[in-house]
């Protein structure tokens, strides 16, 4: 009897193992995103979660301290996965300040955390690549506490990893998620570790070359970013697309060269016109860098010890959406649930809605 009891248990074991060993499926899984968005309202008030059902799927093992930009994240588990879920915005000034610190720097780096703290960071291969300051910065002290992590769950069996947040969470999930296959690639994490991503409600993270280098490494069904179409904090920050942000080879580059050998008046008129096309979006990029990137600095230094600014910032503006998008499309009976109303600026980004309109995607 004591025998078939051990061997029952050992039984149980192998089955436990081999399940904390199961890979992620890819594609988008409806159940998967509206586990997570449930698991995550848990972290706010009763205004954010009241109507919201539990999660039965995940239980959470981990909360880290408040770091950074007023930035934290949990950590969930069950037999078969674990999970890096993300704050969004909190209530306070710093954590508003890491959205609005929204100059562009270069996709690799290095950020000074604090007076001892140096932070390596690479986010994208292609060397064009751009990021928005605030949340690569935030993602960056974040990634202080995740990585450490990661490597304890590996050890404990798993292999499995989604990566999670909505809004503000939502960017810093393209971030962390970049930065942790980076970690695969140089060895500092394992390269059998799978890590699929949703991003809920996210805005714009980067510009377009962020964009493609994120989406050809995870375009095979490994990181989704779900938008209500209703929604407009996935239409942020402000894009300003200039010359400067199109591919080495194109026809805008030169124009100003080509214009002069044309013959007179076609120069001064078409020279004219190429003026008043461009010369605003460059005005505006300046206004943008000198406001949200050097003004904003001086801001985050004097609110987060020991953090010191870049002196330069990427010369753009040109945030894009990025991911493999699942949209959410409002109808009539949505708005009449959810009605815009300017004094609930965000209703339409509410867990509540996203939830609603989950429920009315097609079967998958």
């Amino acid at each position: 009897m004591k025998r078939l009891h051990f061997l029952f248990l050992l039984l149980c074991t192998c089955i436990l193992s081999a399940q904390n060993h199961k890979p992620l499926r890819a594609g988008f899984d409806k159940d998967e995103y509206r586990q997570l968005l449930r698991a995550f309202s848990c972290w706010g008030d009763s205004t954010i979660y009241k109507g919201i059902p539990e999660s039965t799927a995940y239980r959470t093992i981990y909360r880290s301290k408040v770091i950074g930009m007023e930035n934290q994240w949990e950590l969930y588990e069950n037999h078969t996965h674990s999970v890096i879920c993300l704050r969004g915005t909190a209530s306070n000034k710093i954590s508003w300040m890491a959205n609005f610190y929204a100059a562009m720097v270069p996709a690799v780096g290095q950020f000074q955390l604090n007076d001892t703290l140096k932070f390596d960071y690479h986010y994208a291969d292609n060397p064009k690549a751009a990021v928005h300051i605030g949340w690569a910065l935030s993602s960056a002290y974040l990634l202080t506490d995740i990585l450490p992590k990661v490597k304890e769950q590996y050890a404990k069996g798993f292999k499995a990893f989604m990566i999670f947040g909505h809004s503000q969470g939502g960017a810093l999930a393209y971030f962390i998620t970049a930065q942790l296959r980076h970690y695969q690639k140089t060895g500092l994490l394992p390269k059998d570790i799978a890590f699929k991503t949703y991003c809920s409600a996210a805005p714009k993270p980067g510009n377009l070359y962020f964009a493609y280098d994120y989406e050809a490494a995870t375009q095979m069904g490994w990181s989704f970013n779900v938008i209500n179409a209703a929604d407009w904090v996935p239409e942020v920050p402000v894009s300003i697309q200039n010359v400067g942000d199109f591919n080495t080879l194109n026809p805008f580059t030169d124009a100003k060269k080509k214009i002069k050998t044309l013959p007179f008046p076609q120069d001064k008129l078409l020279s004219f016109i190429h003026s008043q096309l461009t010369k605003h979006n460059k005005k505006a990029l300046k206004k943008y860098q000198l406001y949200l990137g050097k003004i904003a600095s001086k801001m985050v230094e004097k609110n987060v010890p020991g953090y010191k600014a870049p002196k330069e910032f990427y010369p753009s503006n040109n945030y894009m959406r990025c991911g493999n998008s699942i949209i959410l499309n409002p109808d009539a009976a949505y708005y009449q649930k959810f009605p815009d109303q300017k004094d609930k600026i965000f209703q339409h980004h509410s867990l509540l809605a996203y939830l609603y309109l989950l429920d009315k995607l097609p079967p998958e």
